[in-house]
């Protein structure tokens, strides 16, 4: 496990009109940058066990709280959590370092703005290196009601967006017991159901499997949430159909080389066509569930430090 108190202290950066919590290491490794992107719900400490094993490989190592999360800016307009936004932050951060191009590498939630960044932003990607959520094709109809035809009212990013605010203090009023039954490691066959799967494990007494994390190494996820609550973050999703809208007229087809590491063990599916829009993907499966970088940090940092490796020689 992690001590909190070996984390880097972090510094308050201003970008495209707000500021962001930036933890780094690895400064002195000056010219090659790599952004890491965390999740829904966490914490720039996700990526505790990756930070110095990418600065002893020579990379300078930054790691923002994204907007909403931490003691970042927590906008209170919904739309100030679009795409453009979440994107427009790390291209600021960018410049902010004087770089003109990085590596990005995102989990979770954070892949999707890493994804959308290399669609968005193209000149200012290197490579894209993605955990857990594969790229999202962009369908016929807006996420939201795609999503609401395929798994149904109850699931929770529908709950989200068509019952504002419910979730939200269900989950503020029971944030503990809520991150200790999420971060867990996903046993076969026990993981939580879908639907009002968020709501469910915010109220649920008895965990199902092991925990993913130490009770001081949890407390940092706990600390940060107890003073941002959940409603900057989930608004993220509430800007799905938004982001729908504003990727209409963008190259969907992703040219960069990328990294896709899934979890075997993951609730969130594999892309049946991912090499259709990123062409130039490389796949790896650990025996994981979703928190991957958390859940096996030894294994993901090589698979990842392997990948940067040999596309550097290529």
């Amino acid at each position: 496990m992690f001590d909190p108190a070996d984390f880097p202290k972090p510094t308050m950066i201003s970008v495209n009109g707000i500021e962001l919590e930036v933890f780094e290491c690895g400064q002195n490794n000056v010219g090659r940058p790599i952004v890491l992107c965390h999740g829904w719900p966490e914490h720039a400490f996700s990526w505790r066990f990756q930070m110095p094993a990418l600065a002893a490989a020579g990379y300078h190592v930054i790691v923002p709280n994204q907007r909403g999360y931490g003691n970042s800016s927590r906008p209170k307009d919904v739309t100030a959590y679009d795409i453009e936004q979440l994107t427009g932050d790390l291209v600021a951060l960018l410049d902010h370092f004087a770089y003109e191009t990085a590596v990005f590498v995102g989990h979770d939630w954070g892949a999707n703005v890493v994804w959308s960044t290399a669609m968005l932003h193209p000149d200012r990607v290197e490579k894209v290196v993605a955990l857990s959520l594969p790229y999202q094709q962009r369908g016929e109809i807006p996420w939201i009601d795609f999503i609401e035809g395929f798994l149904g009212s109850d699931h929770y990013m529908v709950h989200f967006n068509r019952r504002p605010g419910v979730a939200d203090a269900i989950l503020d009023e029971n944030r503990h017991q809520f991150l200790t039954n999420l971060f867990r490691k996903n046993e076969p066959n026990m993981a939580p159901e879908p639907g009002m799967m968020m709501i469910n494990l915010a109220r649920a007494k008895d965990p199902v499997g092991e925990p993913l994390m130490s009770d001081l190494e949890l407390s940092v996820f706990d600390s940060a949430f107890e003073a941002s609550g959940f409603t900057n973050s989930i608004n993220w999703y509430r800007n799905l159909d938004r982001n729908w809208h504003l990727l209409e007229k963008v190259n969907p087809v992703i040219q960069h080389p990328a990294l896709m590491i899934y979890g075997d063990r993951d609730l969130v599916p594999k892309s049946p066509n991912l090499s259709d829009f990123v062409p130039k993907v490389d796949v790896v499966c650990l025996d994981a569930g979703h928190w991957l970088q958390q859940e096996m940090p030894v294994e993901t940092t090589g698979v990842i430090l392997n990948w940067l490796r040999q596309t550097s020689e290529v």
